[in-house]
């Protein structure tokens, strides 16, 4: 709920907090780990929302709705791009609908910030987006995680949803996604993965991505090698660096930038 290191946004805001393993790309969730830690510093909206296998934390179901939070974007007076739920998704079946509008409500007084709303359930965001939501909102982006070519068909879902701008994070990408459509996606973040189990990216499944973001026009922004160099060499995320194709990739969508 503060100022963030993630290279795409400038701040997170966790009105959610919770969640639920859904699919591969949730295996290794940083956000996880993230709970059990501010749980053991006391800070009550993450108690009890993890369990232990092994010496691991992983998410247990429980999902909490922070009213409190809603009014922490009124005070930021700067403009900034904020990632909403970085610890959790406000998409998931335990969100009630009507905390989701509340948030809508939200994002529609601060008009001045740039939201970027990320899920796995795109959807129950078509879904609920398209029922309970009147208006699309220019400063509201909207996007789904795609890990590997086995969820592909969440773009599908993503589409269908009413917003200015579309995105998908490829992160972290665990394998080909293969050739995708991304008619109406307006920008693609791609990633590896961090962390001591973490698993391996590939340079061609980069390439096969950024070479669809040229065809569809689609803004390409290269967050990451993580754990796992472009030469299949195992170091820290910070060792790998940012660079792919000999320079950093930073593009954002052409709303954001006109």
């Amino acid at each position: 709920m503060a100022e963030t290191q993630i290279e795409w946004t400038d701040a997170t805001w966790n009105p959610v907090a919770g969640c639920s393993i859904v699919t591969a790309g949730c295996t290794n969730c940083y956000a996880m780990q993230m709970a059990r830690r501010l749980e053991a510093m006391g800070v009550e909206k993450y108690a009890g929302l993890t369990r232990k296998s092994g010496k691991r934390a992983i998410w247990n179901g429980v999902v909490r709705e922070d009213r409190e939070a809603l009014s922490i974007p009124y005070a930021w007076r700067k403009p900034r791009k904020i990632f909403v739920n970085s610890m959790s998704d406000l998409f998931h079946d335990a969100v009630s609908e009507a905390f989701i509008v509340d948030v809508w409500r939200v994002m529609r007084e601060t008009p001045h910030h740039n939201y970027q709303i990320l899920t796995k359930r795109p959807a129950r965001m078509a879904e609920v987006v398209s029922r309970a939501i009147p208006d699309v909102l220019p400063n509201v982006w909207l996007g789904t995680s795609v890990e590997a070519a086995d969820v592909v068909s969440r773009i599908d879902d993503l589409r269908r949803v009413p917003a200015a701008i579309r995105f998908i994070s490829f992160e972290p990408l665990i394998g080909a996604v293969g050739e995708v459509d991304l008619t109406d996606v307006h920008w693609a973040i791609v990633g590896g993965e961090s962390g001591l189990n973490a698993r391996p990216i590939r340079e061609a499944w980069i390439d096969e991505i950024h070479a669809q973001c040229a065809t569809y026009g689609a803004a390409f922004f290269f967050k990451q090698w993580g754990t796992w160099g472009k030469d299949n060499k195992k170091r820290s995320k910070k060792a790998n660096g940012r660079e792919y194709r000999g320079r950093t990739w930073n593009e954002m969508p052409a709303a954001l930038e006109a």
